[in-house]
C-alpha cells in the first residue's frame, strides 16, 4: 500500500514529469495515451497554482439551508449550490482569477490605450476576406454564444467612459468612440485590484433559458406539469421589446440563439412529459425543477461530449473530453457496471465527490477573455431548402439580428433553418476574420458599437495580463519575435508595425494569431484555461457530483441525460433532420445534402 504522503510525493513527481514533457515535445505531438496523461497533469498543476479567491460575495453570506428547502433544485439567483457558501456562483458574486491577484491591476489610462484599440481592430482584424472554419457547422458558433449567455455577464459602469481616439481617416461616423467601463466593486482589501461581479450565475443551470430573475421565470410558466410556454413560432410568447426588459442581453440575440433556446424548451417540455407519465404525484413545480436540472445536464453533457471535442478535433482532446463526463474506461464500461470506484479520472465528473480544489467557485477574468470567439460570425445565413438543398433566400447576419426573428421564423420553418446552419460554415478564430457588421453594431436601444474595440479594450481594463505574460502564469515559455508569433510572415510584419514590442500584443490577438494544434479551432494558449475551467464547472457543482444521482434527478431523469446526445435532441423534435445528419459522425460538423 503507498500511503498518503508518498501518493502526493509520486502525484507531485507525475505533475512535474507531464510539464516538462509537455515543453519538450508538447502534449498534442504525443501518442493519445500519454498524451491524455500529460493533460491529466496539466489540469493538476493548473488546479494548484491558478486558482485565485477575489472575495467573498458583495452582498454577505446567506443563512444555511437548515430545512432543506434548496436540497433539490436549483434555484434561480444559483444560490444554495455550494453548502458551506450559499451565496459561491450566485448572480453577483465577484469573478476570480487564473493569475496572481497582484498582476491584475487595470492598466493605467496612458497604457489602456496603446496601441489604440481601434487601430487594432481595423488593422489586424477586420474581416478582408471570410475564412471559413470547415470542419464546423454554423450551430457551433450559436452554441457557444448560448452557453456563453448562461456563464457570465458583466455590467456597465454608468460615468467615466473611455474615449477612444480615431486615426486620420478612419470612417467611423462620430468624431471619436465613446465605450462605457465595466462596473467595479472594491475588494475586501482595499490595496487589492478592484473586482467584477456577474450578472449571470456562474453555475452551469440553464439560465440562458429559465432566466435569472423571478419575473423571467415565471414569465416563461404554463403552471401545468411543469411545462414551459411556446408559441406556434417555438419561441417564448414575448415579442422583442418585452424580452430585453427582461432580460438585457437579449439584445444580442439573433436567429442563431432563438433556435437553440427553442430547441431546449421544447427539450424541457419533453422531459416533463417523460417525469410525469413515469411519477404521477410528482406535482407542477417538482416537475419543472427536476426537469431543469435534467435539461442542464444534458447541455452540460452535449458541450463536454459533442460540441468541444468537434472544435478541437485531435484525438487526444476528443479522448480527454469524453474522459471528463465518462472516464478513461469509457461509455461502455459505466454504462454496464454504473460508478464502481469514486475516482473522476477512471470514471468521469459526474457522480463523483465535490471538489472545489480549496477555492471558493466561480468564473474567471481570464476564462471570460479567451472564449472573445467573434469572428466564428459569418457575414451572412444562406437558407437552404430541407428537400433539396436549393437556396431560398441569403440574409446578411443583421437581418437575422433580435428585432428580426420573429420575421425570419415565420418565413421559413424551424427544420429548415436549422438545416441551413447545418450546412453553413463559422468563420475561422483567427486575425484578419472579425465580422465587418459586428464593427458598426447597431442594437435596439444601443449606441453604434464597434466590438472588435471593445474585445481589445475589457481585456486591459480588467486586468488581465498581455499575450506573453498570460503565457509566463500558465508555465508556458513567452514568445521572443513577431516571427515566432504567427506561422504567417505577412501578419508578423503587421504585427511589428502596429505593436512594436511583441511583450505589448493583446491576449486575444495573440490567440488569434499562434499556430494552432492539429485539429483544433483555437489556439493551444487559450486551451490552457479549458483544460481547467471546462472541469471545474462541472467538479465544483453538487448538482454534477455528490447530487448527481437519483434520489435528486429521479431513476427517469439519470437515463434521459444517460441516453440523449444533440443528435437524439435534435431529431427528437424536428425528424425530417435525419437524412441531414446520417453519417454524420459529430452534429456540430458540416451536415449532409440530400443531393
Amino acid at each position: 500500500m503507498v500511503d498518503a504522503q508518498q501518493q502526493t510525493l509520486l502525484t507531485r513527481a507525475l505533475v512535474t514529469a507531464a510539464e516538462a514533457l509537455d515543453r519538450r515535445v508538447g502534449w498534442f505531438r504525443l501518442p493519445t495515451p500519454v498524451g491524455l496523461a500529460v493533460l491529466v497533469g496539466l489540469r493538476s498543476r493548473l488546479r494548484a497554482r491558478n486558482l485565485f479567491d477575489t472575495g467573498p460575495h458583495p452582498a454577505g453570506p446567506l443563512p444555511p439551508d437548515d430545512t432543506g428547502e434548496h436540497r433539490n433544485a436549483r434555484t434561480i439567483e444559483g444560490t444554495y449550490n455550494t453548502p458551506e457558501d450559499p451565496r459561491a456562483g450566485s448572480i453577483g458574486c465577484r469573478f476570480g482569477r487564473n493569475v496572481p491577484l497582484d498582476r491584475t491591476y487595470p492598466e493605467d489610462r496612458a497604457r489602456i490605450m496603446r496601441p489604440n484599440p481601434r487601430t487594432i481592430s481595423t488593422r489586424l482584424l477586420t474581416r478582408d476576406h471570410f475564412q471559413p472554419a470547415t470542419t464546423l457547422n454554423l450551430l457551433a458558433a450559436a452554441w457557444i454564444q448560448f452557453e456563453v449567455h448562461d456563464w457570465f455577464v458583466h455590467d456597465p459602469a454608468e460615468h467615466d467612459p473611455f474615449v477612444v481616439a480615431l486615426d486620420d481617416g478612419d470612417q467611423w461616423p462620430h468624431s471619436s468612440m465613446t465605450i462605457p467601463r465595466t462596473a467595479t466593486v472594491a475588494a475586501p482589501d482595499p490595496a487589492a485590484p478592484p473586482t467584477y461581479v456577474t450578472g449571470e450565475t456562474h453555475w452551469w443551470d440553464a439560465s440562458q433559458i429559465y432566466g435569472k430573475t423571478a419575473d423571467f421565470a415565471a414569465s416563461l410558466r404554463s403552471g401545468k406539469h411543469g411545462q414551459l410556454v411556446i408559441d406556434d413560432l417555438g419561441l417564448p410568447p414575448l415579442d422583442a421589446e418585452r424580452l430585453v426588459a427582461l432580460d438585457p442581453s437579449a439584445a444580442n440575440a439573433w436567429v442563431g440563439l432563438a433556435l437553440l433556446h427553442s430547441l431546449f424548451l421544447r427539450e424541457h417540455n419533453a422531459i416533463c412529459a417523460r417525469l410525469s407519465r413515469r411519477y404521477p404525484d410528482m406535482n407542477d413545480q417538482q416537475l419543472y425543477d427536476t426537469a431543469r436540472l435534467v435539461n442542464s445536464a444534458l447541455i452540460a453533457k452535449i458541450h463536454t461530449v459533442d460540441w468541444t471535442p468537434a472544435v478541437i478535433a485531435h484525438p487526444t482532446t476528443v479522448a480527454a473530453m469524453r474522459a471528463n463526463w465518462f472516464g478513461v474506461l469509457g461509455e461502455r464500461v459505466t454504462r454496464r457496471l454504473g460508478r464502481f470506484i469514486g475516482n473522476e479520472v477512471l470514471c468521469g465528473i459526474p457522480g463523483s465527490a465535490r471538489d472545489d480544489s480549496g477555492v471558493p467557485y466561480s468564473l474567471t477574468e481570464e476564462f471570460v477573455s479567451v472564449y472573445r470567439m467573434h469572428p466564428l460570425i459569418p457575414d451572412a445565413l444562406v437558407v437552404r431548402s430541407l428537400a433539396d438543398d436549393t437556396v431560398l433566400a441569403e440574409h446578411p447576419l443583421p437581418e437575422l439580428g433580435v428585432a428580426h426573428i420573429r420575421e425570419r421564423l415565420a418565413e421559413r420553418s424551424m427544420d429548415t433553418l436549422l438545416y441551413s446552419f447545418g450546412r453553413a460554415n463559422p468563420g475561422a478564430l483567427t486575425l484578419h476574420n472579425y465580422p465587418v457588421h459586428l464593427q458598426q453594431l447597431e442594437r435596439p436601444g444601443q449606441p453604434l458599437l464597434d466590438l472588435a474595440t471593445v474585445d481589445i479594450l475589457r481585456v486591459r481594463e480588467r486586468g488581465v495580463p498581455r499575450y506573453n505574460e498570460f503565457r509566463r502564469h500558465l508555465r508556458l515559455p513567452p514568445v521572443t519575435s513577431f516571427d515566432e508569433l504567427t506561422d504567417d510572415p505577412r501578419w508578423a510584419r503587421e504585427l511589428e508595425q502596429v505593436y512594436g514590442d511583441v511583450d505589448d500584443v493583446d491576449l486575444m490577438i495573440g490567440l488569434y494569431a499562434e499556430p494552432k494544434p492539429p485539429g483544433f479551432g483555437f489556439s493551444d494558449t487559450a486551451f490552457r484555461v479549458f483544460v481547467l475551467m471546462a472541469s471545474r464547472r462541472l467538479s465544483a457543482d453538487r448538482f454534477f457530483t455528490t447530487d448527481f444521482r437519483s434520489e435528486v434527478y429521479t431513476e427517469a431523469g439519470l437515463a434521459w441525460v444517460r441516453d440523449n446526445t444533440m443528435r437524439s435532441v435534435l431529431l427528437r423534435h424536428f425528424p425530417t433532420l435525419a437524412p441531414a445528419l446520417d453519417g454524420v459522425a459529430n452534429p456540430f460538423a458540416p451536415w449532409r445534402s440530400p443531393r
